[in-house]
């Protein structure tokens, strides 16, 4: 967007905004206690991997899953191990009613929501001609819709608060297109919630931050196959998947007060592989 030199003598309303009121410790920064954390796709995967974090911070957790009932008990574990409060919600992203209701009870239990981690995903790794009209549209009802859906809604209790945070789970393959593998409706719709993300942080400007993370290849039940893996390890620069440990400090960072000046972003982090 280009500016003339009168535009950049204009002063918006309000502005400059003042420093937040928040810790100069860096490591109290990075405390989560007292804060409330949804994380969507927490069964297992990096989802779980980030809800583990968020509690080990010392953040009450709401999981959201959709099949995999192993996020009750997951659930009550986190609760019990790091004396916070963490409880499972079973919900269907994909459906904008379950979002909204499901929303409004997690604000109700908790008091605030403070943090939305739109994680759930999934992908239909097959070239397009191969992919029929109802796996493309599994993929955008999850990816894109349920995203979408979260958004709406947990930005409705952020603007309500005056306050909160959004963190959406993209993909690597959002930057590139020699994945390898033929998935382009995936690819494809990353590539939306990452550009979703970033207009978001626009709009929400005067109330909540938006940022993004897209993860490379990581170690989880939805990890993909030998072959591909194989590649993988050839072109990422660091020569392995990631472990869903070494994703839990992005999060928790994104979702902290220790990046309190960071919207908009998209962190990509893929050991590499994007350099390829």
């Amino acid at each position: 967007m280009s500016m003339t030199i009168e535009d950049c003598t204009q002063v918006r309303a309000g502005f400059p905004r003042p420093f937040p009121n928040t810790a100069s410790n860096v490591v109290e920064q990075l405390s989560m206690a007292g804060k409330v954390v949804i994380v969507t796709g927490a069964a297992d995967g990096i989802g779980y991997a980030v809800a583990e974090g968020m509690a080990e911070a010392g953040a009450d957790v709401a999981m959201w899953y959709n099949s995999n009932d192993v996020a009750i008990q997951k659930a009550q574990e986190l609760a019990q191990m790091h004396n916070i409060r963490a409880v499972a919600y079973k919900v269907d992203i994909s459906d904008a009613q379950q979002v909204q209701e499901t929303i409004a009870n997690s604000a109700q239990d908790f008091g605030k929501i403070d943090v939305f981690v739109a994680n759930a995903g999934t992908a239909i790794s097959k070239p397009l001609l191969e992919q029929t009209i109802d796996e493309y549209r599994k993929q955008m009802s999850v990816n894109v819709d349920g995203v979408l859906f979260c958004a709406k809604y947990a930005g409705e209790v952020f603007k309500q608060q005056g306050f909160g945070n959004l963190i959406i789970t993209s993909s690597m393959s959002a930057h590139i297109v020699n994945v390898p593998v033929d998935q382009p409706v995936y690819n494809g719709s990353k590539a939306f919630v990452t550009h979703f993300g970033k207009s978001l942080a626009r709009e929400w400007r005067d109330f909540a931050r938006v940022n993004i993370v897209s993860p490379g290849f990581f170690d989880t039940n939805m990890g993909a196959g030998p072959l591909v893996l194989n590649e993988a390890y050839r072109m990422a620069v660091l020569g392995r998947q990631g472990h869903v440990k070494e994703i839990k400090g992005l999060y928790l960072y994104l979702a902290s007060d220790a990046s309190s000046y960071m919207t908009g972003s998209d962190v990509v982090i893929d050991g590499g592989y994007v350099l390829s």
